[in-house]
């Protein structure tokens, strides 16, 4: 009988074409000793050390067979097509591929192939492929690659209608009661396309039904699915999550010592960081602070590598909804091991920070360590206390842990105000849910000092881990953050310019200059909205090796550091601190040093992803919560204007929605892009942005997150610029277009005419 190792062997030489009866042909057994090579290869599979692919051959994990089908995904920087396989079903992550181009002298290498195609390939494993485990050759191409919708279901007598929740998927699908499975009127289901006729509907099948799309459980889901979130961990991942122990002290650094304290929202599930601070003793620092921040030690649980690892990485960040969480690890990681629970020891990664009497931080260090919260607070429960109204549980942390961290701050900030960062005040709005699930109400969230106290602690760490990571000349991935473009600053000069606040062009702006035209705009009656369009000119945050600095907190250099339980990034960059201060072997590794480009590159694009479906996510709950209100009139404000409307957002709950300009009567209206305004041509009226106005709510869609205005009341008059504008509304009873069908039913109604 041949060992383990010999077997394993044998079918990674193979290549996927060993069964069991050639591992015994290979090695000389029969009769009753094949018995014993099965129940050897059982072992082996159930270790993960092979599997089962195509016609019960044996493999290694992560390998393909010989022949595969592969969809061709896109391509890479180079134009390479680039392709996975069709079917995976292992935990980690399926192997990369590189399309072989056509050759035609050589048959292994067939059809011409495209980006969206299906097709049969040969695959050449690459042993010094860096990035791609495979070469493709293409055999012959096999169709289009399914396309993946999400929708809702509508049945009729043949079959059922597939209505996508994409409001630019404009199209519908037709689904046959043999391929409608389980799913019934007015169920989200997620369909795939099926080949078709080119003319008529496209079809589609139901893959996976998640509930009655009127359920409000369903709306999250929908984003869920629609952004391609992974929402369920492997089983391998849960496996691993749950073997881990909590960090003993070892050469740990005790700081249980210190009454650290974890200030949250009051509805926090887990708690990954905690602060204190007290006067600095050093007679040369008189006045100064030292700030303790302390980081749950994610990188002593999460080893790289290992499926916690690249299902983390898969899944970049949490993502946060109203009714529920998207965890980047699984519970027994960020709401046990790694949640700084009160009275419990907890591993960390803490930085000591000394701060003169001015705010200026002129000392840190990082250590790994041991810490006992003493206390759990919210934001509200610390500011009562710090306003003069603690409670049984505050009164006792007052004097030595709530004021000292109160006084640092204060400290802290004179620095803070003096770097001058970009201070936008955008209200943020809460979805209020009751245990059922429903919208109990939507509420504009409060904000305390308490916040800005915790966020101000938070950027100092991280500045501090990437100053330290710097110097000791350790790659790590940076949160940079760059200027806006002269294009967006141009647009948004014109826009100041219609509320009469100047900003000179062409010139480079800095944050303090964006401040200022705030301070300007809260003078009036519209600083929400000019925050709103000073953000929106500002560029796009992103993860990245090389340092450019970041433009909105004014800081040289920074990085995400203290949060490591919901953002891969933090994670990283306490992997990167374990390397340079030598404090174990769970440091960052040379392989991900090589990955840090494209690692950052995709956390940003999962960050993207988080954000958008959180946004589409709430416009889903508010949109459910109003459409008890349709036919209701709200206060609102114009908060944007194009051609073909104008944007609403409701002043009580933040809505968002549209007036089309259709709706707007009694005029033929202009688009003026520069004073941003609809402009009627013949009486003057105008509907600018920034006003305030009355509308009435016509229709709202929870699938889609739409809401329909009219408008009832708003609009001043202004003359159209010369030259500016196009005609943007073809009906209405004041266009040209209108007048002359009134002048030809005008002619009906009489009779012919006679000529003259």
């Amino acid at each position: 009988m041949p060992s383990r190792e010999e077997i394993l062997a044998f079918i990674a030489e193979s290549g996927g074409k060993a069964g069991k009866r050639e591992v015994a042909r290979a090695f000389g057994i029969s009769g009753s000793a094949r018995i014993k090579l099965k129940h050897i290869l059982k072992e082996l599979m159930d270790e993960g050390l092979i599997k089962k692919g195509q016609g019960k051959k044996l493999a290694e994990p992560g390998t393909l067979p010989p022949v595969t089908v592969i969809d061709i995904t896109g391509r890479n920087p180079d134009g390479e097509l680039i392709a996975q396989p069709h079917q995976w079903e292992e935990e980690e992550d399926a192997p990369k591929i590189l399309v072989a181009p056509p050759r035609q002298k050589d048959r292994h290498y067939g059809a011409t192939v495209g980006v969206g195609d299906r097709a049969v390939a040969r695959m050449v494993p690459l042993e010094d492929g860096e990035e791609y485990a495979y070469e493709a050759r293409i055999i012959r191409r096999i169709g289009k690659a399914a396309e993946t919708v999400l929708g809702i279901i509508r049945e009729h007598e043949q079959g059922a209608r597939l209505i996508p929740v994409d409001k630019k998927l404009r199209i519908e699908f037709d689904i046959s009661s043999r391929q409608l499975g389980d799913a019934r009127e007015g169920d989200l289901v997620l369909a795939e396309s099926l080949p078709g006729p080119r003319h008529g509907l496209k079809r589609a099948k139901v893959k996976e039904v998640f509930g009655n799309a009127e359920d409000q459980k369903s709306i999250s889901l929908i984003a869920i699915h629609a952004h391609g979130i992974p929402d369920e961990f492997p089983e391998a991942v849960i496996a691993e999550a749950e073997k881990a122990k909590h960090a003993t002290l070892g050469e740990r650094e005790d700081l249980r010592k210190i009454p650290f304290i974890t200030i949250d929202p009051p509805d926090a599930r887990d708690h990954d960081d905690a602060v204190f601070a007290a006067p600095d003793d050093d007679p040369k620092n008189e006045g100064g602070h030292i700030v303790y921040v302390a980081i749950a030690d994610v990188a002593a649980y999460v080893r790289p590598g290992s499926v916690l690892d690249r299902e983390a990485r898969k899944r970049g960040n949490s993502t946060y909804f109203p009714d529920r969480v998207v965890p980047m690890l699984p519970e027994r990681i960020s709401n046990d091991l790694c949640s700084l629970v009160e009275g419990k020891d907890r591993a960390c990664m803490a930085v000591r920070m000394v701060f003169d009497k001015n705010g200026k931080k002129i000392a840190h260090r990082f250590t790994r360590g041991l810490l006992r919260s003493v206390a759990k607070l919210s934001y509200q429960e610390y500011q009562r206390a710090v306003d003069g109204h603690a409670d049984g549980k505050t009164e006792a942390l007052l004097d030595d842990v709530i004021m000292p961290l109160w006084n640092a701050y204060q400290t802290m900030a004179k620095a803070r105000d003096q770097r001058g960062p970009l201070d936008l005040d955008l209200p943020e709005y809460k979805v209020e849910l009751t245990e059922t699930g429903k919208v109990k109400a939507i509420r504009q969230a409060e904000r305390v000092e308490a916040m800005r106290l915790i966020e101000e602690c938070m950027i100092q760490a991280n500045v501090s881990a990437a100053e330290t990571l710097e110097e000791k000349r350790v790659p790590l991935v940076y949160r940079i953050h760059d200027a806006p473009s002269q294009e967006k600053i141009f647009a948004l000069a014109e826009f100041l310019k219609s509320m009469e606040i100047s900003l000179p062009k062409g010139q480079r702006m800095m944050p303090a200059q964006f401040n200022k035209i705030l301070h300007q705009a809260k003078q009036g009656d519209f600083i929400h909205l000019v925050s709103d369009m000073v953000l929106r000119s500002q560029s796009q945050a992103v993860y990245d090796p090389a340092n450019i600095g970041h433009f909105g907190l004014n800081l040289r250099r920074y990085a995400h550091f203290t949060s490591p339980i919901r953002r891969y990034a933090d994670l990283i960059v306490h992997r990167a601190l374990v390397t340079a201060l030598r404090a174990g072997k769970d440091g960052l590794t040379d392989d991900e040093i090589k990955e840090l480009e494209v690692i950052a590159e995709h956390i940003s694009f999962t960050e993207r992803r988080s954000m958008l479906a959180e946004r589409e996510t709430t416009d889903r709950y508010v949109a459910s919560f109003l459409q008890t209100k349709v036919g209701g009139d709200f206060e609102g404000r114009i908060s944007g204007v194009s051609r073909f409307g104008l944007f609403i957002r409701l002043r009580d709950t933040g809505a968002d929605g549209i007036v089309p300009i259709s709706h707007l009567e009694g005029d033929y209206f202009h688009h003026d892009e520069t004073r941003q305004a609809l402009i009627g041509e013949r009486t003057h009226k105008a509907y600018r942005i920034g006003e305030n106005v009355r509308v009435r709510l016509l229709d709202a869609v929870p699938v889609t997150g739409g809401l329909l205005f009219e408008m009832l009341e708003g609009g001043t008059t202004m003359k159209p610029a010369k030259g500016v504008g196009a005609r943007t509304r073809p009906g209405g009873r004041g266009s040209p277009k209108a007048a002359k069908h009134r002048r030809a039913a005008g002619k009906a109604r009489k009779g012919p005419q006679k000529r003259r």
